[in-house]
């Protein structure tokens, strides 16, 4: 019995040790980008700034400011895919500067020519993890921010 124990636990442990961790991120971090666009959109008194990477694998990783008034600024990064003309990013990020609570919501962008359009959908939580709906559509007509490029700064 006591013999057992042993084997179930070195089982155990080697189960444990071989479990690849799902969305490890950190090599898409380290690659270097075949390309780096810059966007920014105003509307109103809101400006949100946006910095995309294009990496070897089709990955695009970068950063996002949005700067909406009288709001605490939303700083963070967003990682993702396209998928035909739509941009389909994670977006983690922190409200203010006093606040480090990591925030993760997802964000869908249409790329017309130049131009890229944060659509507008329904969310929801399921375990811990924020999603689009299923089945329903995401506006990309009645919306606030239209990224136009920029020159990157530094």
């Amino acid at each position: 019995m006591k013999n057992n124990f042993w084997i179930y636990m070195i089982i155990s442990c080697l189960g444990l040790t071989s479990c690849k961790k799902e969305g490890d991120n950190s090599k898409a971090i380290e690659q270097k980008p075949l390309q780096v666009t810059c966007y920014q959109a105003v509307y109103e008194k809101d400006t949100v700034s946006l910095k995309l990477s294009t990496l070897k694998d089709g990955t695009i990783t970068g950063n996002l400011v949005m700067k909406e008034f009288d709001a605490p600024v939303k700083n963070g990064e967003i990682i993702g895919k396209f998928s035909g003309d739509t941009l389909l990013v994670d977006y983690s990020y922190v409200e203010g500067v006093t606040d480090k609570t990591t925030f993760k919501n997802p964000l869908a962008l249409l790329k017309k020519g130049k131009e890229l359009i944060l659509g507008n959908g329904k969310i929801e939580t399921y375990l811990g993890k924020t999603y689009f709906v299923k089945g329903q559509p995401i506006d990309y007509e009645n919306v606030k921010y239209k990224f136009s490029e920029t020159d990157c700064k530094e």
